[in-house]
């Protein structure tokens, strides 16, 4: 399946079907003299735009990399979803304008039959191509489609609620247009806002994907030379571009040349599978030396006495240097990492002032 392709199609059928919904209601809504069907209309053209701001924000991201842009362009899709958001706000902002002037200034609203069916068959096709465009953007991971299904799908209930407007209008002859505006407003406002979200998310880097780290750290811990998987870690360049970063725990005594194997095929074995760019660093594990493992023993001890610590792990000591490395995680609702991990070093040093520490506070990336 072509990415750029399918982003295009359904978003050029999205401007297809809003047009001819916007023709519509807007004739309909003038007609009746209904501002809950105008700005149902107004809320389609939004609509069209965004879709035309989704078409050539995916060109732009499907650009080759270049010189001066070596990770590629994709992340201008998350830039087109913002400009998407904004205008949805706008539009979100102009309804509620007219509909508190329509509450203060209420005309009469005639509705018809036809009116009445052409609302009807709105509220079916805009159905319809929610569940179409939500379908494909998972499909394809873009969540520039997935946000057009979940407004599509916000149109239907809108179309909805106006429905109703009109039915008790013409039972009841009550006026309840510039309130069902107000409600319009508000949930295109919270459309806004979570499409913004979301981006804003994507654009600022999120916690990976739980089952993905899972299935990425399983994976790793296959292969029968690897004790131990740490640090990982993504970074995404647009939807389709990832790239990421583990450490791996091996026994000290393996060669370059085993090491070299070993990464290469974790590599290309996730790249096949996920698609990502993997750098893969190196955690040297000592062998069975008593010196070492009672410094790990007593460290061991030593971190469990502090909460906020959640993982000791890149554990290694190096005899001739007499030098001892090691990662710490610490909980990120501690406001004081660094007194944690100075306390930690003296406490050790306590035990071994023979060696120099050299630690690293590390956060949580994954799950």
């Amino acid at each position: 399946m072509n990415r750029e392709k399918e982003i295009i199609k359904v978003s050029i059928l999205g401007i297809i079907m809003n047009v001819f919904l916007v023709i519509l209601k807007a004739g309909v809504g003038f007609a009746v003299n209904s501002i809950a069907i105008i700005l149902d209309a107004v809320n389609n053209l939004t609509d069209v735009i965004s879709a035309v701001v989704t078409i050539v924000g995916t060109k732009l991201a499907g650009k080759r990399a270049d010189k001066e842009h070596p990770f590629g362009h994709g992340r201008i899709e998350y830039i087109a979803s913002v400009v998407i958001a904004i205008i949805i706000l706008l539009a979100g902002l102009t309804s509620v304008k007219e509909s508190i002037e329509k509450i203060i200034h209420p005309l009469d609203t005639k509705y018809s039959i036809i009116s009445l069916v052409i609302i009807v068959v709105a509220i079916i096709v805009k159905f319809i191509f929610s569940k179409y465009a939500k379908k494909v953007g998972k499909e394809i991971n873009s969540q520039s489609l997935q946000a057009t299904g979940t407004d599509a799908f916000m149109d239907s209930i809108l179309s909805f609620s106006t429905l109703v407007t009109a039915i008790i209008n013409l039972q009841f002859g009550l006026q309840l247009e510039g309130y069902v505006g107000i409600l319009i407003s508000v949930i295109i406002l919270k459309a806004s806002f979570d499409i913004l979200r979301d981006t804003l998310n994507s654009l600022i880097g999120v916690r990976v994907d739980c089952e993905l780290s899972k299935q990425i750290k399983e994976m790793i811990k296959s292969f029968d030379k690897v004790q131990g998987v740490y640090d990982l870690t993504f970074h995404n360049y647009g939807p389709t571009n990832t790239m990421g970063s583990a450490h791996v725990q091996i026994d000290e005594k393996m060669t370059a040349q085993e090491i070299d194997k070993l990464t290469r095929h974790i590599r290309y074995k996730i790249y096949d599978e996920y698609k990502i760019i993997m750098t893969i660093g190196i955690y040297a594990k000592n062998g069975e030396d008593e010196e070492c493992n009672k410094i790990q023993q007593d460290l061991e001890e030593i971190i469990s006495k502090y909460p906020a610590i959640t993982q000791l792990h890149g554990f290694y000591v190096n005899k001739e240097e007499k030098t001892v490395s090691f990662d710490l995680i610490i909980d990120f609702k501690s406001d004081s990492p660094k007194k944690i991990r100075k306390s930690v070093i003296e406490k050790i040093k306590e035990k071994h002032n023979e060696y120099k520490y050299y630690v690293i506070v590390d956060n949580d990336f994954s799950e």
